[in-house]
C-alpha cells in the first residue's frame, strides 16, 4: 500500500510556471506507476499525465503536451509535475495517483487529496 500527498499548488499568472510534487510513503514506491489528474469546477476529473514505475515511459493529455513534464525520483519517493506556460484553463485541483498494475492510475488505485492550482489571466 502507498500513501501520496501533493504539494506545490498556488496562484500564478498566465504564462507562468509551477512545479507540483507528490510525496509517497512506503518502501515500494519504485514499483508504482504514477499519474497526475485534475478537476476543474463543474467538470469531471481528467487525465493530465503519467509516468511508468522506472520513469522509462511518460504519457500526456493533448491539452498539456509540450507544456507539462512529469518526472520522478525514486530515491526520494517523489514524482513531479513541472507546469510551464500556464493558462487560465489549467485552473483546477490537481491529484496524484499511484498504481501497481496500470500505467495510468484508475479510480480504485491510491489517490491523494489534491492541491489547488489557480492561473489568473
Amino acid at each position: 500500500q502507498v500513501h501520496v500527498v501533493e504539494s506545490g499548488g498556488g496562484l500564478v499568472q498566465a504564462g507562468g510556471s509551477l512545479r507540483l510534487s507528490c510525496a509517497a510513503s512506503g518502501r515500494t514506491f519504485s514499483m508504482y506507476h504514477m499519474g497526475w489528474f485534475r478537476q476543474a469546477p463543474g467538470k469531471e476529473r481528467e487525465f493530465v499525465g503519467a509516468i511508468s514505475w522506472n520513469g522509462g515511459s511518460t504519457y500526456y493529455a493533448d491539452s498539456v503536451k509540450g507544456r507539462f513534464t512529469i518526472s520522478r525520483d525514486n530515491a526520494k519517493n517523489t514524482v513531479y509535475l513541472q507546469m510551464n506556460s500556464l493558462k487560465p484553463e489549467d485552473t483546477a485541483v490537481y491529484y496524484c495517483a499511484a498504481s501497481l498494475l496500470s500505467v495510468i492510475p484508475r479510480p480504485g488505485d491510491y489517490w491523494g487529496q489534491g492541491t489547488q492550482v489557480t492561473v489568473s489571466s
